[in-house]
């Protein structure tokens, strides 16, 4: 019985192979970002291990939430998800109150805790992730009626994404209407609600976008850089150059130039550029090749998911590590518009580096408590 006893919490304490790689890329993706940002912030202190010190008191902290997500009874939280979700709307709205959120650039979407700041928005993105998972595996069956199947479900994003706009983040409500509408196909939405809804979402964000001069001066930037390179298309165009730098092996650690005052926010939304110009095109191309496997590897696991609630907390998961790495990638090398949203694992910023690790947390769940099911014996009928 011991032996018994013993075999089974080993089996639960294990992760599988698919989760000791997805860790092997998270780690590799925070060391190399973490090596990224004493380069990429020689120019921004007198010494430069000051943001270095930062990231890393911020990443012990991560390590301390994925590693309490990986554990974490799922199922057990699952009663708590609308509660989760309210604490979340409860933070985005707070933020929004002159006194409480902190505004920088024009945006207030930080609340200020002393020593530190949080930003709101990925608590949002997890109480967004939380509630649609529950709430769509609860009412599966009734996905083909309008008020349970398509009113609902849709003002589960529509609150979330609505209170991120005001702050106002673009960029993040665009991730998080994404993520969710994704979420909300895989869960069998029907067709003649799913598109129109999208449909809408995207005309509406392009009008807001259009009416927004600092937004709309990004997109019409993106669209000539090099003609708008003094001016709106600044940052973007000396990212460009950080790459062209950089060619296949990279100028050497520490010997790169942007980061000298040259590349505003080297640090964070376009750490990729230093990493492209210090490093080269082998460790660019790496950082892709690591998110692209990292998705696939938890894409052949999601069949293993006992249920539609785990499905969609691991695909919601992966789906907000990846689109948020694509759009960064996107955006530093010029193939989307501008905008300021951090790589994933890699960028400087406490809140990200948290809430990618309790994803990454919430992923390994998955990974684990599948394969102890599986390892679990049958009971006699």
């Amino acid at each position: 019985m011991a032996q018994h006893f013993a075999g089974r919490r080993s089996a639960f304490l294990r992760l599988p192979p698919a989760g000791v790689f997805i860790c092997f890329v998270v780690i590799t993706l925070t060391l190399l970002g973490l090596v990224a940002l004493f380069s990429a912030s020689q120019a921004m202190h007198d010494n430069p291990a000051v943001l270095l010190r930062k990231q890393i008191i911020w990443l012990v902290i991560a390590s301390l939430a994925g590693v309490f997500t990986m554990f974490i009874n799922l199922d057990a939280l699952r009663p708590l998800s609308y509660f989760l979700a309210g604490v979340a709307i409860f933070a985005l709205v707070a933020v929004l109150i002159p006194g409480i959120g902190v505004t920088v650039n024009g945006a207030q979407r930080w609340i200020d805790f002393g020593p530190m700041r949080l930003q709101v928005s990925e608590i949002g993105k997890l109480g967004l992730l939380f509630a649609l998972a529950h709430y769509l595996s609860n009412n599966k069956r009734y996905l083909d009626q309008f008020v349970r199947g398509f009113v609902v479900p849709c003002g589960i994003v529509g609150i979330f994404c609505s209170l991120i706009l005001l702050e106002p983040d673009f960029g993040t409500t665009f991730l998080c209407g994404a993520v969710g509408g994704v979420m909300l196909f895989l869960a069998g939405m029907r067709m003649k609600f799913l598109i129109p809804a999208t449909v809408s979402a995207l005309t509406g964000f392009a009008i807001l976008v259009y009416n927004d001069p600092v937004r709309l001066a990004r997109i019409t930037s993106f669209l000539n850089v090099e003609g708008n390179r003094s001016d709106s298309a600044y940052q973007l165009w000396q990212g460009i150059l950080a790459f062209g730098a950089g060619g296949l092996q990279g100028v050497g650690l520490g010997s790169g130039r942007q980061q000298m005052s040259f590349l505003p926010e080297a640090h964070t939304d376009f750490i990729f550029s230093i990493i492209g110009e210090e490093l080269g095109f082998f460790f660019t191309a790496g950082v892709v090749v690591l998110f692209m496997m990292l998705f696939f590897v938890g894409i052949l696991q999601l069949k293993r998911a006992p249920g539609l609630y785990h499905y969609l907390l691991v695909m919601g998961a992966l789906l907000f590590i990846t689109f948020q790495a694509l759009i960064n990638i996107g955006v530093v090398t010029g193939c989307l518009p501008t905008k300021g949203i951090s790589l994933p694992f890699i960028s400087y910023g406490g809140s990200n580096l948290v809430f990618m690790f309790v994803l990454t947390g919430i992923i390994l769940n998955g990974f684990r408590t599948w394969e102890f099911s599986t390892l679990q014996p049958k009971r006699d009928l």
